[in-house]
């Protein structure tokens, strides 16, 4: 398994959208553990080194390394590109 480190916005992104936090959390940890298992749902960003992983209408964007995963934005579809 993976070790999940949000950064700061992203810790504040799941603050504000708290209706919607403990799913966000759930898919993190569950890609977190296997990979394999949401890989339908994990995109990687176009001239980026990001990915994105879709929940409903909530987009989370990180970096993937061997032993991490690193959270830098948590959003609605519509604004997280930005």
């Amino acid at each position: 398994m993976k070790r999940v480190i949000l950064l700061k916005s992203a810790a504040a992104a799941l603050r504000k959208h708290r209706n919607v936090a403990p799913r966000l959390r759930d898919k993190i940890a569950a890609y977190a553990a296997d990979p394999a298992a949401l890989a339908n749902s994990v995109t990687e960003l176009r001239g980026s080194p990001l990915k994105r992983l879709r929940v409903g209408d909530f987009r989370i964007l990180f970096e993937e390394t061997a032993t991490e995963i690193i959270v830098s934005g948590i959003g609605p579809r519509g604004s997280i590109y930005d």
